[in-house]
Formats: C-alpha cells, sequence, structure tokens
C-alpha cells in the first residue's frame, strides 16, 4: 500500500519538453515511475526520448489520458503557464496533480486552487514549490531522489523538500510507504491534514513523521486534527526556531507575526496532543526510531 502514488500509477509530464521536464522525466523513468508521456501544445504528435524511452507528447492533458490511461501529471510548467497547465488538468479530471513549479504568484494558485474546489475536489493537487510524491519501491512522481530510501512502513508529510530528504535518508534503514513534500508556499493543494488522514487509513503505515515550519497554523490545525482522528503515533519536527520576528525565511509562507506562526507555538500544540517533538532533523529520527521499535 501507499498513498496517492502507487506502481500502478501511470504519470505524465505536463513540460515534458522543457529542461526541467526532460531532467526529471529520465530520473523518474529511472526509477521505475511508469511515466506514459507528457504535453506541449507546440509538440503535440512528436516524441521525446527520455532514458531510452521513446515517448509521446500530446497537446493536451485529454489527449494524453485518452491515449495512455494516465492517472498522475506531474508539473514542470514555467510559472507564467502553470496556472493554465493545473487548470487544463482539473477540467481533464486528472486525479492527481502534483506542481512542482516554484515562484507562482499566490493569486494564480489561489486561483487554481479554488477552481480545483468549485470542481468538486475530483483532481489532487499536490504543490506548488514542493518536491513531489514518492513511495519508494513503487513510484516516483516529482524530484525526490529515487536512491535515497527504502520501502517500508512510516508515512512522512512535510513542507520543506530538503528536510523530506534528510528524513528519508536518515531512516533509509526502515524505510517508507509514501512521502509527500507538500510545499511551503501560503496556498499549497493538499494539506498535513489531508496526508494524516490518508496514512491513517493506510493499513501499511505504522507511524507518522510531520515536518512544518514557522509560519500560518496549518501545523496547529494539524495538531488538533490528530487529537481527533489519528490514533497512530506521530513524530514532528518544526523548522525556524531561531528566525527572526517579521522576516521570510526561505518559503514565502515562513514568515511569523507577533507570538502567531513561531516554531514553539506549533511545537507546544503538537506536544499537547500527544505528538513527540525533535528538537533537530537527526533528533527526530532518533524518536522515530523508538516508536518503530515497538512495532
Amino acid at each position: 500500500m501507499a498513498i496517492f502514488l502507487t506502481g500502478q500509477s501511470r504519470v505524465i509530464v505536463q513540460g515534458i519538453t522543457g529542461s526541467e521536464g526532460r531532467k526529471h522525466g529520465a530520473r523518474m523513468l529511472a526509477a521505475g515511475t511508469k511515466v506514459v508521456g507528457g504535453t506541449n501544445p507546440r509538440k503535440a504528435g512528436q516524441t521525446i526520448e527520455l532514458a531510452g524511452t521513446e515517448l509521446p507528447v500530446f497537446g493536451t492533458v485529454a489527449d494524453a489520458m485518452a491515449a495512455t490511461g494516465a492517472d498522475v501529471s506531474v508539473v514542470f510548467v514555467p510559472q507564467t503557464g502553470t496556472k493554465d497547465a493545473v487548470v487544463e488538468a482539473v477540467d481533464a479530471t486528472m486525479p492527481l496533480v502534483i506542481v512542482i513549479t516554484e515562484g507562482i504568484p499566490v493569486h494564480d494558485t489561489a486561483a487554481f486552487w479554488a477552481y480545483a474546489s468549485a470542481h468538486g475536489n475530483a483532481t489532487r493537487v499536490v504543490g506548488p514549490n514542493c518536491p513531489g510524491v514518492a513511495s519508494p519501491g513503487k513510484s516516483n512522481a516529482g524530484i525526490i531522489p529515487a536512491d535515497i530510501t527504502t520501502e517500508g512502513r512510516i508515512g512522512l508529510v512535510s513542507k520543506s523538500g530538503t528536510l523530506t530528504y534528510q528524513m528519508m535518508y536518515e531512516l533509509r534503514d526502515i524505510g517508507f510507504s509514501t512521502a509527500v513534500g507538500i510545499g511551503g508556499d501560503p496556498i499549497i493543494g493538499t494539506t498535513h491534514i489531508d496526508c494524516l488522514r490518508a496514512f491513517q487509513d493506510d493499513p501499511e503505515t505504522d507511524a507518522i513523521v510531520l515536518i512544518g515550519e514557522i509560519g500560518g497554523d496549518a501545523e496547529e490545525r494539524a495538531a488538533a486534527f490528530i487529537e481527533r482522528n489519528v490514533t497512530k503515533p506521530v513524530v514532528a519536527y518544526v523548522a525556524g526556531f531561531t528566525a527572526p520576528e517579521g522576516r521570510t525565511m526561505g518559503h514565502a509562507g515562513a514568515i511569523i507575526s507577533g507570538s502567531a506562526g513561531t516554531a514553539q507555538a506549533k511545537k507546544e500544540a503538537l506536544e499537547k496532543v500527544g505528538v513527540r517533538v525533535g528538537k533537530t532533523p537527526s533528533g527526530t529520527a532518533g524518536l522515530v526510531r523508538e516508536v518503530m521499535q515497538g512495532r
């Protein structure tokens, strides 16, 4: 089992002929992902060779889905075209759209998120500004390195791409069911809560790691959800304890205002509902090891 992305997932790349689409499309293929094609309206009908495989290029997501049975799209379209790319995928009722692109204007993200919601949330959007989704041993959609961990029974949801990689590597001997990088922008599609719910329902996920950071109240809301709905052990790490007030740190959403959005407030909210919170990424991995020893 895995959440969102499985060994049967059939993946297309929106923007497959661009430099990033080519590079990461080839990397996904090499990882064993079933990449079945991609889109570029100006190159419809052509093919592209990635990692020794000839893949078809379609003009639209709908055409790609009809021809290949694709059920996942990974978006490597530049910022100016990302909103239209996601809207197109929603119109085609693509089940899962993973938006890797960073630097997207917040109002564009708000627009395509609202568009997906208005269409019944038939399309799950992950991102933007995220590393993607990886189910080790099954499929890898995005930019998460495929060789840093193994298949196992830990579920990971993270705002930070870099900390996603570190946690996966530090716990590589135990392994992961799925790792989801949700992105650190102020507005994102899939949230901590969405992933917590899915991991709770996944019979092959035994424990959950939640990585958050300063800014907003996503971690506090996740804590409230955990208290009501999650019975599996959750271990967390919150980045940004030393961040100065009022300054954006890395992600566009990582900014604190007064006492709101601080790492300490998030840590306290999580610990209040029984979540163990690590002081460092490595310390957090150690807590996960303690949890997994008893399972």
